[in-house]
């Protein structure tokens, strides 16, 4: 049985009923459950997505929705792999760095082509690594506290997933200075991530090898999957750029969030409009599920 399900924002403009109606109707949809009123709602039972998706299309064009089409059987997940920069975080914590230093501009663009697909992940981290030789550590304790905070819905979608027995696994191309810390603060199981070097208390311009890039982050939910025994329809990933590609194709759910061209058409779902509780809603959580402690 195939589960339909819209999120809005809906403060900026509100599911009505209108829509909701309409879409069930050509969708086939046996039944609509609202998740959260004028936010989320359920079709169920869908007719196979290739004799309605060109009419769901130019409806909600103009609309910020989010949508998800999956199987009914192991929409909740029992694992969550997600990367770190721009997903549960809303910086690139590198680009910050170098935003302190002053060659923000100059870092900024490697990332970008990097995320783009269009450079060398591990490449264009050891160049742009090596420009911040010379930064105190205790610069990014400051940049930590003064930078740094989660997307909205990241606590929530960690704390509903921990509270009915999902493990979270957070994978970064980024460092383990702030996996660590946002690891901590949003309760994920387990994190990954690259170590910068330091001696004296200042940044040398290099990480440890080898480097945590696309191919690290899919052996590491793979492993983490095995060790679960869980199929595949019971994994989810979300990330933002090229990085994350490997992942989110092995993953049951990869989910694409406010992402690069490239990520998105290798997902099965695209966040483009909604925060981090889609992923709950997407899972089947409504608002008296969804917990953020």
């Amino acid at each position: 049985m195939n589960i339909l399900t819209l999120v809005t924002d809906a403060q900026r403009h509100p599911l009505d009923h209108h829509v909701v109606e309409s879409i069930s109707a050509f969708t086939g949809a046996t039944q609509c459950v609202w998740l959260a009123q004028q936010r989320a709602c359920d079709f169920v039972d869908v007719l196979p997505a290739e004799t309605w998706l060109p009419q769901l299309s130019p409806l909600i064009a103009h609309l910020p929705i989010d949508w998800c089409i999956q199987d009914a059987e192991d929409r909740k997940k029992k694992l969550l792999v997600s990367d770190m920069d721009s997903t549960m975080i809303g910086q690139e914590c590198i680009d910050e760095i170098a935003d302190m230093i002053g060659i923000k501009e100059q870092v900024a663009a490697i990332t970008e082509r990097a995320m783009q697909g269009e450079l060398d992940f591990a490449a264009s981290l050891r160049s742009r690594v090596a420009l911040l030789r010379g930064v105190p550590i205790d610069r990014l304790e400051d940049l930590w506290h003064e930078r740094i905070t989660p997307n909205l819905g990241a606590k929530e979608l960690i704390a509903t997933m921990h509270h009915h027995g999902a493990t979270s696994m957070l994978v970064s191309g980024g460092f383990t200075f702030f996996t660590q810390k946002v690891s901590d603060l949003l309760g994920f199981t387990h994190h990954h991530a690259n170590v910068l070097l330091h001696h004296d208390g200042v940044l040398t311009g290099e990480v440890t090898e080898p480097i945590l890039d696309h191919l690290t982050k899919r052996r590491l939910l793979l492993e983490a999957q095995e060790r679960l025994n869980l199929p595949t329809s019971q994994v989810l990933a979300v990330g933002d750029g090229a990085n994350d590609a490997a992942m989110i194709e092995v993953a049951g759910l990869g989910v694409a969030y406010y992402a690069k061209p490239f990520l998105q058409q290798r997902a099965n779902a695209c966040i483009k409009h909604t925060d981090l509780r889609t992923l709950l809603y997407w899972q089947g959580y409504d608002d008296d599920t969804i917990t953020s402690y």
